[in-house]
């Protein structure tokens, strides 16, 4: 009391209103909490509950408060060199998707939480791809990201958070390797273009085959088509003559031929 009076005396002595700085005193306990926050409220050092959004008071000097963000917070992983299964080493990050879902545990049992998930993460991240061959490793992105998530989700509730998403992001490969799969993929898409000529060639071939057994039934249909050869030739500005014989003169000549013998 001694300490208080010595103030109001010296208050007084100024001609400063007592009135006027009980005021500010008073106002500056408001407090204001957005919609996407939370606050943590300690009086003398003990934790005394939880300020929701809105207007709360904090007694000045006996009271302290802490705020809380509520919202989902992305949180980058840095890169990690990390040993495949099949010994192969990768650079390998990720992010990270989180929010506080108790803020009490996020304050009072961890000292920071962005930290304590980030570096729970890189280990996390070290251990689950480490477990796995390369090839999983490039084809189940998806799968390697929801055991992730199962891991630290489980770790983080202590902590009074929510992991919601984890994406793995860059996977880096060493340079000899990517070479080597160049050359793999190369390989395939030349042997899918090989099977494919293959078949196209087998499918014509069959066409054809079936054209000759129409033609040889009907000849008039030979005719025809020979004479439509031609037409479509005949436009061309070339030195080159044609002479159509008929497919008789040919077979008597194949007679005469055999006679002979």
């Amino acid at each position: 009391m001694d300490g208080l009076g010595a103030i109001i005396s010296l208050l007084l002595f100024f001609g400063l209103p007592v009135g006027f700085f009980v005021f500010i005193y008073l106002l500056s306990g408001i407090k204001v909490i957005m919609q996407y926050e939370k606050g943590i409220k300690f009086t003398l050092g003990h934790y005394s509950g939880l300020m929701h959004p809105g207007l709360n008071y904090v007694i000045p000097i006996f009271q302290s408060w802490i705020k809380v963000d509520t919202r989902v917070v992305t949180e980058d992983i840095p890169g990690q060199n990390v040993m495949t299964k099949d010994n192969i080493p990768v650079n390998i990050n990720a992010v990270v998707y989180f929010r506080v879902v108790d803020p009490e545990r996020a304050v009072l049992n961890v000292a920071d939480y962005h930290y304590a998930i980030s570096k729970y993460a890189q280990t996390s991240l070290r251990n689950v791809t480490g477990e796995v061959e390369m090839d999983e490793l490039l084809t189940k992105r998806q799968e390697i990201s929801k055991r992730l998530e199962k891991i630290l989700d489980n770790a983080a509730k202590d902590w009074g958070l929510d992991v919601t998403m984890i994406e793995l992001q860059d996977i880096d490969l060493p340079p000899q390797l990517k070479r080597v799969m160049a050359r793999q993929a190369e390989a395939e898409r030349e042997k899918r273009a090989i099977i494919i000529r293959a078949k196209g060639e087998l499918q014509a071939a069959y066409n054809l085959a079936e054209a000759a057994k129409k033609f040889a039934i009907s000849k008039p249909s030979l005719y025809l088509r020979t004479l439509e050869t031609i037409n479509k030739l005949s436009p061309e500005q070339s030195n080159t003559e044609i002479y159509a014989i008929p497919v008789e003169v040919l077979r008597m000549f194949e007679k005469l031929g055999g006679k002979g013998d």
